[in-house]
């Protein structure tokens, strides 16, 4: 599957991937900022922003998507920055191809699974009816997801005004959401440079986790970004930005 993707920048290619129910966009900030010396991609991943859908979201499948993407675009070998959901689907495809990733950034997830935390969030956004103001949907999400941050972030995936409704594949999300919030078991390994990036205020890459990163990433290099939670590009752009271009350079 061919993703839909924003492309700034010329130089060495590198990819960003969002996490669940982001969109490109979300990187914009370090999108612009690295563009400034390198191409770089932001990628909507499939059933997420103006990507096609499709039943199916296993990590297999949504790495091949990448590849298949960034090797149309002619970004092979690139650098692979994925966020969360998309920081899974970066290191499927750098175990996978190997020689088609040039590095590996990793932001706020290891390779294990998580407790299912989206579940209550995807069925309240299934239960949300066409045709709301954005005022009436944040209401009617409020007894679920309780942060307006989060809520705005859910949102931006509805379609407000004449043609109403999501514009993601949230059914294939949601019955996908097992898959997601798992990582598959994995028979080799990746080599190269990979850089793992915690948030300080958020618990998703623990201590615990580092032998079974190191087992997939021999070479990997662990930082956090003390003032940061789950969502680092965004709590901490100026961190995120500048530990990217000294691991990237």
């Amino acid at each position: 599957m061919l993703l839909h993707g924003v492309e700034m920048g010329q130089g060495p290619p590198v990819a960003l991937l969002h996490g669940l129910f982001g969109q490109a966009g979300n990187f914009g900030t370090v999108q612009k900022a690295l563009a400034a010396e390198r191409r770089v991609i932001a990628l909507d991943l499939r059933n997420h922003g103006a990507s096609p859908h499709a039943p199916v979201m296993g990590y297999p499948a949504m790495a091949e998507d990448v590849l298949e993407t960034l090797r149309d675009l002619r970004a092979l070998p690139c650098a692979l920055v994925g966020h969360s959901m998309g920081g899974k689907v970066a290191m499927q495809a750098a175990i996978e191809a190997p020689a088609a990733v040039a590095r590996l950034v990793v932001s706020d997830i290891a390779p294990r699974a998580y407790p299912p935390g989206f579940r209550t969030y995807a069925a309240a956004m299934r239960a949300l009816p066409p045709g709301l103001t954005r005022a009436e949907a944040d209401r009617a999400l409020v007894a679920t997801v309780d942060d307006a941050g989060v809520r705005a972030f859910l949102l931006q995936n509805f379609r407000f005004g004449a043609d109403p409704g999501w514009r993601i594949g949230l059914d294939a999300i949601a019955e996908s959401l097992p898959a997601i919030e798992g990582f598959p078991a994995q028979e080799g390994a990746y080599p190269g440079p990979a850089l793992f990036i915690a948030g300080g205020r958020s618990d998703y890459i623990r201590a615990e986790d580092r032998p079974a990163i190191r087992a997939l990433f021999p070479a990997a290099r662990f930082l956090t970004l003390k003032q940061a939670g789950h969502w680092v590009h965004a709590d901490d752009p100026q961190g995120f930005t500048a530990a990217l271009r000294a691991f990237l350079a």
